[in-house]
C-alpha cells in the first residue's frame, strides 16, 4: 500500500536525536532554542517561540492577543477541528465564513459581513499547504481594527505573493509527524510583536520567567529538544522535501483526467502538504476510496464533517449552513503526495485514479 502520508526522516535526524539524549539536555533546551531562531529567519519575523504541539500554539497565540469570554473570532468550518477548539478553549466563539469552491480556503469576499462589535480576530487556515487571499484578509482587519492569526499549521514553506507564511501578523505551526517538516510532535508561534512572544512564552511554561516565581497562570506547553533535534534536521532539508512534493503534485496534475484536481491560484507558492482531488461528478467516494485501496493505493479525507456539522462545536454555535463547506466535505479525497512517493507510485496512483 503505498501510503497518503509518510514522514521522510533519515540518518542525520537519527543522529541529532542521539546527540540530545547523549547531551542529557532533554526538555526546551539549545536545540529548541535554535529551532526559534531558524523559524523566525524563515519567516522574517522577530520572534518564535516553541510549543509542544500545533493546537498549543494556536490556543497560546489566542490567549496572548487577550482573546477570551466575550470574543468572537472568524474562522473556516473546513478544517482540522483544533483551529476551532482552540477558540472555544480561551472562551470566545468561533464565527464561521464559508469556503472557496476551488481551493477550500476561507472566502475573504465573506469576511466583512460577518464582523460585529465583539469580533476580535480572524483565523484563516491555510489548507492543504495554500494560504489564504491574505492582502484581503490583511485589509478587512486593518479596516475594523482586528488581529489576523494564521493557522498555518499545514503550511510551513507556503508563500503569497512572495512573503512567507507566518509572516502576516501572529501565526500557529504545526511539527506533527506528517507535516512537511515533521518532529513527530509540536508547534510553533511566530510574530513580530515582542510582547505577544513574550506572552505566549509565559503561557507555555506554567507562567515562569524565573523559576517558581509564577507571574501569570500557563500551561507546560513546552517542546522537547528530542522533537526539536528532528525538526531542526527537517528545516535544513524543506526546500528539498517541498520540491519534491511540488514535483508530485505537478505530475498527477498533467495527468490525472477522470476527477478534478487541486487549483493553485496566482501568486501562491504552494507547500502541498495534501493533494486532494474531488470525487463528484457521478463518483461515489466511498467507492472511490475502497478502489484505489484495493489497487494498492491509501487515501485520507481531510475532511468528512465540517466543524459546524461536529457535534461539541454545533452544541455551541447552533445549526447553520455552509453549504461549499458541506459540499467539499461530501466529496474531497487526497492522495499520496509527499516525497517518498516515487515515480512507480505516481504511475500507479494515475492509473488507479484514471480508473475510477
Amino acid at each position: 500500500m503505498i501510503p497518503v502520508s509518510k514522514p521522510s526522516i533519515g540518518d542525520a535526524e537519527r543522529r541529532a536525536v542521539m546527540e540530545v539524549l547523549d547531551s542529557g539536555m532533554l526538555v526546551q533546551g539549545p536545540r529548541t532554542a535554535e529551532l526559534e531562531d531558524r523559524f523566525a529567519e524563515r519567516c522574517g519575523v522577530g520572534h518564535a517561540v516553541a510549543t509542544s504541539s500545533g493546537t498549543t500554539a494556536l490556543h497560546l497565540a489566542l490567549l496572548a492577543h487577550g482573546i477570551g469570554v466575550g470574543d468572537e473570532v472568524i474562522t473556516t468550518p473546513f478544517s482540522f477541528i483544533a483551529s476551532t477548539t482552540s477558540i472555544l478553549m480561551t472562551g470566545a466563539m468561533p464565527v464561521f465564513v464559508d469556503v472557496e469552491e476551488d481551493t477550500g480556503n476561507l472566502d475573504a469576499t465573506l469576511v466583512e459581513a460577518a464582523i460585529t462589535p465583539r469580533t476580535r480576530a480572524i483565523l484563516p487556515v491555510h489548507l492543504y499547504g495554500q494560504m489564504c487571499d491574505m492582502d484581503a484578509l490583511a485589509d478587512v482587519a486593518r479596516r475594523h481594527d482586528i488581529v489576523v492569526l494564521e493557522d498555518a499549521c499545514q503550511a510551513v514553506g507556503s508563500t503569497f505573493r512572495g512573503h512567507p507564511a507566518g509572516s502576516f501578523g501572529t501565526a500557529a505551526f504545526s511539527l506533527y509527524a506528517t507535516k512537511n517538516a515533521a518532529a513527530g510532535e509540536g508547534g510553533m508561534i511566530t510574530t513580530d510583536d515582542a510582547a505577544i512572544a513574550d506572552r505566549c512564552r509565559l503561557l507555555r511554561n506554567h507562567g515562569m520567567r524565573t523559576r517558581y516565581h509564577h507571574e501569570i497562570l500557563g500551561f507546560n506547553a513546552r517542546m522537547t529538544d528530542l522533537h526539536a533535534a528532528i525538526a531542526l534536521v527537517q528545516m535544513q532539508r524543506l526546500d528539498e522535501l517541498n520540491e519534491r512534493r511540488g514535483h508530485n503534485a505537478r505530475w498527477f496534475t498533467n495527468h490525472i483526467d477522470r476527477v478534478r484536481t487541486p487549483v493553485q491560484r496566482e501568486g501562491r507558492g504552494h507547500a502541498w502538504h495534501q493533494y486532494t482531488i474531488r470525487v463528484d461528478d457521478g463518483l461515489d467516494r466511498d467507492d472511490a476510496v475502497a478502489r484505489l485501496a484495493a489497487a494498492g493505493v491509501g487515501t485520507g479525507v481531510f475532511y468528512p464533517v465540517p466543524l459546524h456539522r461536529q457535534p461539541p462545536v454545533c452544541a455551541v454555535v447552533g445549526d447553520i449552513s455552509m453549504p461549499v463547506a458541506e459540499r467539499l466535505s461530501a466529496t474531497v479525497m487526497s492522495i499520496p503526495v509527499h516525497p517518498e512517493v516515487t515515480a512507480a507510485e505516481r504511475d500507479i496512483i494515475v492509473a488507479a485514479v484514471n480508473a475510477l
